[in-house]
């Protein structure tokens, strides 16, 4: 699958807007996670007397996930006109913090607490994901929300430092082939209710990758039905379960700690539950450009379980303790703690 230089770009281009390039990696097994990532967001003008919007911004975050030791997240804010954005690729870098397909390296500190990183990223392993069943929904304005993953499936080789700030020694990763993915979402608002899931670090199965998004967006003065895409990688073989015939075939459920899916079409049918105890999961603040708040639920120690049936009487079960699940609600009575 081709992916268009466009869909790597920075897509701000003024008004109302929140744009995030980021990577994740995860340790064979499920005992830790590390997750990155570089935001742009800009208010939405205001129209009230007398009161200017603030200037967009430029943010870069890195997330370390411990089962054991428990989690760290830090994060850096300013100004857009000194991050850099490269052209026809993936290429960004906020205050030291750099995210290419080849690399994620930098430096972040939030009080006492601090996080460098420097991991080589690669070869990709299986063809992008493009959410999305049509070019045209990537141009229009219809998702507010839009999210492709130039690289699905990859290894990530390098080292990582954590001062948890607590007085205790320095602890240092040696991240040896974890396997990583790198994603590209933008839009003109977060989802009113959205998850978002990968694994491609399983117990029992090989070169396997799997990714899906549900989500309510607003359409007018209501809220639209749950949509829901999934997409499988395995053995050379793709299903995209993301066209628009299909999508009244999948059915999706969100709750604050767990995602459900069932999907069918291309002559598969598969059913994936993800789920992240409270402790597993770390809480972020996701502002709108409308000011109103998003609170991001993130595990990257999630269990998950997919079950494919590939027809002839053949399925595959899979199971893991490294996949990422997201939630995003507008509920503030979520229940996680708030890192960031």
């Amino acid at each position: 699958m081709n992916l268009a230089a466009d869909l790597l770009d920075l897509r701000y281009d003024g008004g109302g807007h929140v744009e995030s390039f980021f990577f994740k990696a995860a340790e064979p097994g499920g005992r830790r996670a590390v997750w990155t990532k570089v935001t742009v967001l800009a208010q939405a003008p205001k129209e009230t007397r007398g009161r200017a919007s603030a200037p967009p911004v430029a943010e870069a975050w890195c997330v370390v996930f411990d089962r054991e030791k428990g989690h760290v997240a830090t994060k850096t804010t300013l100004p857009l006109e000194r991050a850099r954005f490269a052209r026809g690729t993936l290429d960004v870098e906020v205050d030291g913090c750099e995210l290419s397909l080849g690399r994620a390296r930098g430096d972040l500190a939030t009080g006492l607490r601090r996080i460098a990183w420097d991991l080589a990223i690669g070869p990709s392993r299986a063809e992008p994901v493009v959410h999305l069943p049509s070019p045209m929904l990537y141009a229009g304005p219809f998702p507010a929300s839009k999210l492709v993953s130039p690289v699905s499936d990859a290894r990530a080789t390098g080292s990582i430092r954590i001062d948890r700030g607590d007085g205790a020694a320095e602890e240092s990763w040696d991240v040896s082939s974890w396997p990583a993915m790198i994603g590209h979402n933008w839009g003109r608002t977060h989802a009113r209710l959205y998850a978002w899931t990968h694994c491609s670090s399983w117990d029992d199965a090989e070169d396997l990758v799997f990714e899906a998004v549900s989500a309510r967006v607003r359409m007018g003065p209501v809220l639209s039905p749950m949509a829901t895409a999934a997409f499988v990688r395995w053995r050379g073989q793709r299903w995209d379960l993301n066209t628009s015939e299909l999508f009244g075939k999948n059915r999706g459920n969100i709750s604050m700690r767990r995602w459900e899916a069932t999907c069918e079409g291309h002559g598969v049918r598969l059913h994936a539950e993800l789920a992240a105890e409270t402790d597993a999961m770390v809480g972020l603040h996701y502002p709108n450009p409308s000011g109103a708040m998003t609170y991001c639920l993130n595990s990257g120690l999630a269990r998950a379980r997919l079950e494919l049936a590939l027809g002839g009487g053949r399925t595959l079960v899979a199971t893991s303790r490294a996949a990422t699940l997201e939630i995003g609600t507008r509920d503030r009575d979520h229940g996680v703690p708030m890192y960031l």
